[in-house]
């Protein structure tokens, strides 16, 4: 009588196993849907409205402005015997030999040289003098580049962009392809998008002059962790939402292991942290929306305990054993 409780008892489980592992597989199960928002919410990765005008991207001449710091050699046409070199002070003052002081500040190096030459004129040093300043040294005298990449970069006269980027040590996987340049005596900053077509590079590959400070953004990505075939980071681009669909397209799809009704999308609003649970075969299938993802999110997809058991063979042991089992019984009956 034992034996034959046993007997159905092994058989029950083995047929309850058969029937309950496919719908395990495939039971739908109630998830809160996300819809997502229509566009990205946050800062980053917003268009840039890119400078068109070229006159101020390949200005004929580049008038360079004075600031504290700077040091200039006074060069008159004609009279080697007065070449001062002066630096200029925290107030935008020089103090120069015969005439005291001038206040070159803020000034351009021709509106300085026109002041310093009035003021030779006005003091009955000199007549009608044509005045020339040399930079030699200060912090006029470098390209300035922060954000992904930085670095003071030395310039004489002028230098083209991609030079300056490669000599800060190159652009890394994180930083943005639109750079923004601050240029003094130019109202707005100036923005170039490096492109991704070598054929127009030249059009991107912009002079730039000293004093001018480089910005390289940091462009948003999305992290993909769990059962995703590469999971990693993602980068995302200004121009074009990236969906849930096409970030696990580019992470090489989902493992068989991954439990796909429980796909994890955490998001970080301000300084509170959200999860939203998804169904990823609802949203493959166009049942659900397909949600764009914002920079900084992360896609968490678990593994299913049933599927990495049958990957490793888990439940065709206990198969296994009550067959083991059945046959143990027929043997001693």
């Amino acid at each position: 009588m034992t034996s034959t409780r046993l007997h159905l008892g092994l058989l029950n489980l083995g047929a309850l196993l058969l029937v309950t592992a496919p719908a395990l597989f495939f039971c739908p199960q109630a998830r809160a849907q996300f819809n997502g928002p229509p566009t990205v919410t946050v800062d980053l990765n917003r268009p840039t409205t890119l400078t068109t005008d070229r006159g101020i991207l390949f200005p004929p001449v580049h008038d360079q402005f004075l600031q504290p710091g700077d040091v200039l050699t006074v060069h008159v046409f004609g009279q080697a015997d007065y070449s001062p070199s002066v630096r200029v002070a925290n107030d935008g003052n020089i103090q120069l030999p015969l005439i005291g002081t001038v206040k070159v500040g803020g000034l351009s190096l021709s509106q300085a040289e026109l002041l310093i030459a009035s003021r030779l004129e006005a003091a009955g040093i000199y007549v009608a003098p044509q005045v020339t300043l040399q930079e030699t040294e200060g912090p006029n005298s470098v390209v300035t580049v922060i954000g992904e990449a930085h670095g003071s970069i030395p310039v004489s006269g002028s230098r083209r962009l991609f030079d300056v980027l490669s000599a800060a040590g190159g652009l890394p996987t994180s930083a943005s392809h639109v750079i923004t340049i601050h240029r003094p005596g130019v109202a707005q900053p100036i923005a170039v998008d490096l492109g991704s077509d070598p054929s127009r590079s030249d059009l991107a590959n912009i002079p730039l002059f000293p004093g001018d400070t480089v910005v390289v953004a940091r462009i948003g990505v999305v992290y993909v962790l769990g059962e995703f075939r590469s999971p990693g980071s993602i980068p995302l681009t200004p121009y074009a939402p990236l969906s849930l669909t096409q970030a696990a397209a580019l992470a090489g799809g989902l493992n068989f292991a991954g439990k796909l009704g429980d796909l994890h999308l955490i998001r970080t609003i301000g300084d509170r942290r959200t999860v939203v649970t998804l169904d990823v075969n609802k949203i493959f299938r166009g049942e659900a929306p397909d949600p764009i993802l914002q920079p900084n999110d992360i896609l968490y997809l678990p593994s299913s305990v049933l599927k990495v058991a049958i990957q490793q063979g888990g439940i065709g042991a206990v198969l296994g054993a009550a067959s083991l089992a059945l046959t143990a019984i027929a043997i001693t009956r």
